[in-house]
């Protein structure tokens, strides 16, 4: 251990240069200080934090690429020269330590901290009184909490509010459904002091009500006027309900924040009768958490499996195997006709075939609304479901407004630039980044590759790509859950592949598309994984 301006460094050797071959990555203890994944690529070693900073997934079992590294749990990548995030979930960088070879001894000098805390953040810009500049930014889900710290990663020495509509700072919202009972201090994306150190002022329970692009300013719902140089809108999208007769009855709910799960939570019991209305991520995910701290959890849905637009029939109908198998009963190809109600409050819902359910609760996951109603007649034009068309910089059709997250109809480059409207958590914190990038004067294009998950009674399903199936080819097995599905397009293209317990050949897929390469049926017919090998491949 030595030390050099007051902070405590660690180094030793931690292996031979032999033991560690070209485009391999193995996990390595720094003295008795804690472990570092040690990367070979062109010849070159690095030497990173072992764990992705999003949840803490073992990097040495993630998807090697070009130049970077991809989680194998969620996708978040990390660049093997300085370890910086460069697509998400997540906000930390990776640690990224100094390595020599002596002797043919690899060495390895790192921060003590940083082998503690396996994160780094990016040093921050300061907030210059003399730059009279704002930028602001309206929502402060994932997408507004990027961009912030992007922009001040960036440089960026001006005024930046962020305008938030909830009550509580920004919070992983992938929780609300997953992990309803979380508590809010453990899933906060920054505490107060990240925001009060890089002067980012977040103005909570505060509402967007009216855009002016003429004069550039921001109406609020405080009765403030904000004047912006340049304004980032990420607002989002608000659940809702299914329009039927008893919907505004106190025990039926959505879920998209942290107080509707907290409502959840307060109001179910052993003894409780919970009726499920959609069987897409956010209704099974709801369904999945309930199930075996109620008496009794009903799915309602239409189809006959659920999630098959999104992972095909098979695939569909063995997660509802599982789900049955943990006591959730489904009552598929239907719907809520009604919710009846006794002495005002829910007690059991009617299906559009008559049947009558006893529901205590009633979570409808049936999809939302984009929350853009007050760019109306500002001059942003808004497509007929609210979205706003960007383009390759994120930029709307009027200067200086940027649109990113939910909302955003933007390129998409793995579908080769088309313009696609996606609701992922890493996506929308994707489009922060390149929208700071670009609002900070950096011009840098979208390259965005669709990667998402959901996680069922402990299964985790991942998926990399865009766009509905021709045809589905299953590898591995279906019923251990341990496969891989590829999905095509009428061409035999593959547009989409997902995976159980196949890491991480998800990840390694969205490097493929990342990269701009394609893979197509034919390709897969000696060898299904034989493509992998071509994700760490240098380009010609």
């Amino acid at each position: 251990m030595d030390r050099d301006l007051g902070v405590d460094y660690v180094e030793g050797v931690v292996c031979s240069e032999e033991d560690i071959k070209e485009n391999e990555m193995k996990q390595f203890d720094l003295t008795d200080a804690g472990k570092v994944l040690l990367v070979r690529q062109n010849g070159k070693l690095s030497a990173l934090g072992t764990k992705c900073t999003h949840y803490g997934a073992p990097l040495a079992s993630g998807a090697l690429s070009n130049g970077r590294l991809r989680c194998q749990w969620h996708g978040a990548c990390f660049n093997l020269t300085t370890g910086d995030i460069e697509d998400f979930p997540g906000l930390d960088s990776l640690p990224c330590y100094q390595v020599s070879v002596e002797a043919g001894q690899v060495k390895v000098r790192a921060k003590r901290t940083e082998l503690e805390t396996n994160k780094r953040v990016k040093e921050m810009a300061k907030r210059d009184p003399n730059n009279v500049k704002t930028f602001v930014i309206v929502g402060a889900g994932p997408s507004g909490v990027t961009c912030a710290q992007t922009l001040r990663e960036e440089g960026f020495t001006g005024r930046i509010v962020v305008i938030s509509k909830e009550t509580v700072l920004p919070y992983d919202r992938i929780k609300v459904n997953k992990a309803m009972d979380s508590e809010l201090e453990k899933i906060l994306l920054r505490k107060q002091e990240f925001y009060d150190d890089n002067d980012i002022e977040v103005m909570l329970d505060v509402e967007a009500t009216k855009l002016d692009t003429k004069d550039q300013a921001v109406s609020c719902s405080n009765g403030y006027i904000i004047k912006y140089d340049k304004i980032y809108v990420a607002t989002g999208s608000k659940a809702r309900k299914h329009n039927c007769p008893g919907a505004d009855l106190p025990n039926v709910v959505t879920i998209r924040d942290y107080v509707d799960a907290q409502y959840i939570v307060g109001n179910i019991s052993k003894q409780s009768h919970i009726v499920v209305l959609g069987v897409s991520f956010i209704g099974l995910e709801a369904a999945a958490w309930c199930a075996g701290k109620v008496a009794r959890v009903t799915v309602v849905g239409r189809g006959s499996v659920p999630l098959e637009p999104v992972f095909g029939r098979e695939v569909g109908a063995r997660i509802m195997q599982m789900f049955r198998e943990k006591g959730v009963q489904f009552a598929m190809n239907s719907g809520i006709e009604r919710c009846l109600e006794e002495n005002g409050k829910l007690c059991s819902v009617q299906l559009t075939d008559g049947q009558i359910i006893r529901a205590d609760l009633c979570i409808m996951g049936v999809g939302s609304t984009l929350y853009t109603d007050f760019m109306k007649g500002s001059g942003v034009e808004l497509n007929p479901d609210g979205s706003v068309d960007t383009d390759l910089f994120l930029e709307a059709n009027v200067q200086n407004v940027y649109v990113g997250g939910d909302i955003a109809n933007a390129p998409v480059y793995s579908i080769g630039l088309d313009r696609a409207t996606i609701g992922h958590f890493g996506l929308a914190q994707y489009h922060g980044r390149i929208a700071a990038l670009n609002m900070s004067g950096k011009r840098t294009q979208l390259k965005a590759v669709p990667y998402f998950w959901t996680v069922l009674f402990g299964k985790s399903f991942r998926y990399a790509g865009h766009g509905r199936a021709h045809e589905i080819r299953i590898i591995g097995s279906l019923p251990d859950l341990k496969f891989i599905a590829y999905h095509f397009d009428e061409s035999g293209k593959v547009i989409g592949v997902c995976s159980c317990q196949r890491d991480p050949v998800v990840s390694q897929f969205a490097e493929l598309q990342a990269q701009g390469k394609t893979l197509r049926k034919e390709d897969l017919e000696e060898d299904p994984l034989a493509w992998t090998a071509t994700v760490t491949c240098q380009k010609k």
